[in-house]
C-alpha cells in the first residue's frame, strides 16, 4: 500500500492513503484519507493493524499536507479548489474531533510550521488579489490572527474573483477561477489569459502575482486559472484520470474552459490568450496544435514539445510514469498523436506564437522550444522566439532577468489581445 508517514501525536502516527487500504471485514479507506495508528496497539500487534480515520475526502476535495502541535492536528485541504484548514484532536475510542478555521474562499493555504510544545501554528493564507499574510492559528481555540502581512504591489480595488465549472468532452466537471474587472461587460470584449498546468499531481490554487497584477489586472485585463486533470486539485485520482494513454482528458478539458469563457461572454477567441509552462508549455504546444482557431495568443513557455524524443532530452525519461514511453506500441501511437512538433501541419492558420526557453534548462531542454520554432520557419509560419542565457528551468537567474521575461510576455499579450 502507498502511503506516507506525516507526524506522531499523543502516541499516535499519522499518516496519509495514496491508495485505498482494502481490510477484509472491514470497511475501505479511501485513497487521499487520514489515518491514526496508536503505537501501543501496532507494537503489541504489527500485523494486525486498527487505524482511524481522521480526515476523508469527498468527491471535491483533496488533503494537501498536515502538522501537529501539543495536542491537535492541523490539517489543510481543498475543498473545490478553496484552501481550508481544520483542527483535529483525538477522542476516546479512537474518534476525532474536527473544528474548522475561519477563512475565506478564494484563496490558498499553506502550512508554515507547527510547534509540538504548544497548540501554535503558522499558516500563510495569499490569493489573486490578496498578498501573502502570515497567519498565527491557536488550535486549542480554534482561532486565526493576522501576524504580518505583504504590502499591495498592485491596486486590486477594481476586480473580484469567482468560480466556474466547464463541461470537459466526457461530461467532467471542470473548475476554473476568473480574475476580472467588477464593471466588466459580459459581451465578450475584455482581454484574457488563460492558464493551467495539469500533471504531476500538482494542484493549482490562486496566488498573488505583481507582475500579473501590475501588467495585466491593472489594465482592465481578465486572468483564468483552469484546475484541469492531471493535477492534484482532488486528489490523486484527478491525476491518474490524466497519465499516460488518458492524456487527451487534460487538453480536452483546458479547451472545454476556453470554450465556457466564450459561451458566458468573459471574452472572445479573438481576445483569449493562453499561457503555460513546462509540463504546461507541453498543453500550450497541444491546444496550438488541436485548437488553433480558439486562441488568438499562445505563450509557451520553458516547453516539452517533442514527445517521440522527449525520453532522449535532458531528464526526459524520468517522466515515463506521467507520459509513457515511446518502448511501448500503445503509448508511442498516443505521443505520436498528440505530439506537437510532431503534428505541425502545413496550410493551416495557426496564431503567431511567442515560444521562450532558457540555454541552460537541464530539466526540459532548450531543444524543445528550438526544434518547434525552426520547423515553424521551415513551413512559413509567423512566431516570435526567445532564449534566455542564463538562468535553469525558469524565466531568468535573476530578478532582472525575470522582470525582462514577464515584460515581454505581457507586451506579447497586449499587442495581440488589445489592451
Amino acid at each position: 500500500m502507498k502511503a506516507d508517514l506525516l507526524t506522531l501525536l499523543d502516541g499516535r502516527l499519522i499518516v496519509s492513503l495514496h491508495e485505498d487500504w482494502k481490510r477484509a471485514g472491514q470497511p475501505t479507506l479511501p485513497q487521499g484519507s487520514l489515518v491514526s495508528l496508536e503505537l501501543k496497539a501496532l507494537s503489541a500487534d504489527p500485523e494486525h493493524l486498527q487505524p482511524a480515520l481522521i480526515y476523508a475526502p469527498a468527491a471535491r476535495e483533496a488533503f494537501i499536507e498536515a502538522g501537529a502541535t501539543r495536542g491537535h492536528l492541523l490539517v489543510h485541504s481543498l475543498d473545490n479548489v478553496n484552501g481550508r484548514a481544520y483542527s483535529y484532536a483525538p477522542e476516546p475510542n479512537n474518534h476525532w474531533s474536527r473544528r474548522r478555521l475561519d477563512l475565506p474562499n478564494n484563496i490558498s493555504v499553506n502550512v508554515i510550521d507547527t510547534d509540538l510544545h504548544s497548540e501554535q501554528a503558522y499558516v500563510q493564507v495569499t490569493g489573486f488579489l490578496t498578498p501573502p499574510k502570515l497567519m498565527r492559528a491557536d488550535l486549542g481555540a480554534g482561532t486565526l490572527t493576522t501576524a504580518k502581512t505583504l504590502p499591495p504591489k498592485f491596486d486590486a480595488s477594481r476586480d473580484v474573483v469567482e468560480q466556474f465549472e466547464a463541461t470537459s468532452k466526457d461530461g467532467t466537471k471542470v473548475p476554473y477561477f476568473v480574475v476580472h474587472p467588477v464593471a466588466m461587460k459580459m459581451d465578450g470584449s475584455t482581454p484574457t489569459i488563460l492558464n493551467a498546468y495539469g500533471g504531476f499531481l500538482d494542484a493549482r490554487t490562486p496566488t498573488y502575482s505583481a507582475e500579473l497584477g501590475k501588467l495585466w489586472l491593472e489594465r482592465g485585463g481578465a486572468f483564468v486559472l483552469a484546475n484541469i486533470r492531471g493535477g492534484g486539485e482532488f486528489g490523486p485520482a484527478w491525476h491518474e484520470a490524466g497519465l499516460k494513454t488518458n492524456r487527451q482528458r487534460i487538453y480536452d478539458d483546458f479547451a472545454a474552459v476556453g470554450e465556457d469563457l466564450i459561451a458566458k461572454g468573459f471574452t472572445s477567441s479573438a481576445q483569449l490568450g493562453i499561457m503555460g509552462g513546462s509540463n504546461g508549455g507541453l498543453l500550450m504546444g497541444v491546444e496550438f496544435i488541436q485548437h488553433p482557431q480558439l486562441w488568438r495568443a499562445v505563450d509557451i513557455q520553458v516547453p516539452l514539445l517533442d514527445m517521440l524524443r522527449y525520453e532522449q532530452i535532458a531528464a526526459g525519461s524520468s517522466w515515463v510514469a506521467e507520459y509513457g514511453s515511446v518502448s511501448v506500441p500503445e503509448e508511442r501511437a498516443f505521443l505520436a498523436s498528440i505530439s506537437p512538433y510532431n503534428n505541425l501541419r502545413a496550410g493551416v492558420k495557426y496564431p503567431e506564437p511567442l515560444i521562450w526557453s532558457t540555454t541552460k534548462d537541464d530539466r526540459v531542454g532548450p531543444q524543445h522550444a528550438r526544434k518547434f520554432a525552426a520547423k515553424l520557419a521551415a513551413m512559413g509560419v509567423p512566431y516570435l522566439y526567445f532564449e534566455v542565457i542564463e538562468g535553469g528551468h525558469g524565466a531568468g537567474a535573476t530578478p532582472d532577468e525575470r522582470a525582462k521575461m514577464h515584460a515581454r510576455e505581457y507586451t506579447y499579450f497586449s499587442s495581440k489581445l488589445g489592451l
